[in-house]
C-alpha cells in the first residue's frame, strides 16, 4: 500500500517589508549621517518640538514686536498712567505711562541676548579649562583644579553683586563677562574627567606619534568626541544664565537704566502685582516660557544625541511594537489548493510554515536608535510568508 503525497506547489511569498528609508527616497542599505539622524529623533519628540518654537517665537517678538507698535520703551503716554490692555496699549501702561509691551520686548532682547552669550562663554571656559588640565596633567592639572575648587566654594550670586556696581558705566558685556566666568566649573570637572579616557585612544595616541600639537589635538580631536555633551550644557547654561540676570537685575545688581531687561521690569512692577496685575504677569510670563521652552529643548537634545536615554528607548520600544502587532494583523494565505484534486494543502506542516530560503524576504536592518540590543548591534527582523 502507498501514499500518495501531493504535488509540490510553489510557496507563496509574504508581505515583503517595508524598509525605513525606502520611503524617503534613498536606497535601504544607504548611511545615515550622524546628523541627519540626530535631526530624525529630535523631530519626533513632540516637547522638544514645541520648546523650539516657543524659543523662535519669543526671539521673533523680541526683534519684530516693536515694529508693530507705535510705542516706544522710552516714550511715556501722560494721558493713560497704569491704564489696562487695550488696542492702543496693548499690554497696558506702567505708572509712568511707558508701554508695557514695547518695554517688556526691549527687555526680552536684552535678556536673551546676554543668556545666550554667557551660556556660550560658560561651556567654552569649562572645555578648554577641564580638556587642558587633564591632557597636560601635572602642575597644569593641580593649579586650575585649584582654581575651580576655589570657585566652587565662593558664593558667586554675592561676587557679581559686589562686582556688579564697578561696571555701572561699562557696557553691559562686563555683565555677560561676569555670568560667564562663575558658572563653568562643574561642567569643567565632567569634561576633565571624560578627556582622561579620550586621551588614551588610538585615535588620540596616533596624532600625539605623528607629532600634531597638543592644543590641535584637543581642539580637533578630544572636543569633538563630546560634542553632544556640550550641546546639552550650552542649552541648560543658556537657560540658568537667564534666569541668573534677570534675579540679579531685579535687586538692582544686573542691567542698569536707562537700559531694561526682563528682571528690571518686573522688579519695577512687582508693587503692583496685587492691584494691576498685567504689569507682573506678562514680563513673568515671558521668562517662565523661556525657562520651559530651554529645558523642553535640552530633554530633547540629550534624547537625540545619546541613543541609550530613557526617552528614546520608550519611543522606539512604542514604534516596535506598533510594527510588530501590525505584522501579527496582517492577511495571510490560509491554503493553498492543491493541483491534482480537490482538498487543500494546510499552510503549515508538523507547525513549521513551508517557506523555502528563496522566498523568504530579507532582514530589514534598522540604524540603532537606542531600542536595539545592549551592544548597539542592529536588530534584525524576519517576516515569513505564508506557503
Amino acid at each position: 500500500m502507498s501514499v500518495q503525497l501531493p504535488p509540490a506547489t510553489d510557496p507563496v511569498e509574504g508581505p515583503a517589508p517595508v524598509v525605513e528609508g525606502e520611503a524617503e527616497g534613498r536606497p535601504a542599505n544607504a548611511p545615515t549621517s550622524r546628523f541627519r539622524l540626530t535631526v530624525r529623533r529630535f523631530t519626533r519628540n513632540r516637547l522638544a518640538l514645541v520648546g523650539l518654537c516657543i524659543i523662535v517665537l519669543l526671539f521673533l517678538a523680541a526683534y519684530v514686536g516693536p515694529f508693530l507698535t507705535k510705542w516706544d520703551y522710552q516714550e511715556h503716554d501722560y494721558l493713560t498712567f497704569l491704564g489696562t490692555p487695550s488696542g492702543d496699549h496693548w499690554w497696558g501702561t506702567t505708572q509712568s505711562g511707558v508701554d508695557l509691551f514695547a518695554l517688556t520686548m526691549r527687555g526680552l532682547q536684552k535678556s536673551l541676548v546676554i543668556g545666550l552669550l554667557a551660556g556660550v562663554l560658560s561651556t567654552f571656559l569649562s572645555a578648554v579649562v577641564g580638556s587642558f588640565a587633564a591632557y597636560f596633567g601635572g602642575w597644569v592639572d593641580r593649579v586650575l583644579m585649584w582654581l575651580v575648587d576655589l570657585l566652587l566654594v565662593m558664593p558667586s550670586f554675592l561676587i557679581i553683586a559686589v562686582l556688579s556696581p564697578t561696571f555701572r558705566g561699562a557696557t553691559w558685556l562686563a555683565f555677560v563677562g561676569l555670568l560667564g566666568a562663575f558658572s563653568w566649573m562643574v561642567t569643567g570637572r565632567v569634561v576633565r574627567s571624560m578627556t582622561f579616557t579620550l586621551k588614551d585612544r588610538e585615535f588620540v595616541r596616533a596624532a600625539k606619534y605623528m607629532g600634531v600639537p597638543a592644543p590641535t589635538i584637543i581642539f580637533r580631536h578630544i572636543l569633538p568626541s563630546m560634542a553632544s555633551m556640550l550641546i546639552i550644557d550650552v542649552v541648560i547654561q543658556v537657560g540658568a544664565a537667564v534666569i541668573g540676570e534677570s534675579s540679579l537685575s531685579y535687586f538692582g545688581f544686573g542691567v542698569q537704566p536707562p537700559d531694561v531687561s526682563l528682571g528690571t521690569v518686573i522688579s519695577e512692577n512687582s508693587g503692583n502685582a496685587s492691584t494691576y496685575p498685567w504689569l507682573f504677569f506678562f514680563p513673568a510670563g515671558c521668562l517662565v516660557l523661556i525657562g520651559v521652552a530651554i529645558s523642553f529643548v535640552g530633554d530633547g537634545l540629550r534624547d537625540a544625541l545619546d541613543p541609550n536615554s530613557t526617552g528614546a528607548k520608550a519611543r522606539s520600544t512604542r514604534r516596535r511594537a506598533g510594527r510588530t502587532a501590525a505584522t501579527k494583523t496582517a492577511p495571510a494565505s490560509a491554503a493553498v489548493p492543491a493541483q491534482g484534486g480537490g482538498s487543500a494543502l494546510p499552510a503549515t506542516t508538523a507547525g513549521a510554515p513551508l517557506v523555502s530560503d528563496s522566498a523568504r524576504p530579507q532582514a530589514r536592518v534598522e540604524e540603532h536608535e537606542g531600542a536595539g540590543p545592549a551592544d548597539g548591534r542592529p536588530q534584525a527582523e524576519d517576516a515569513g510568508g505564508a506557503s
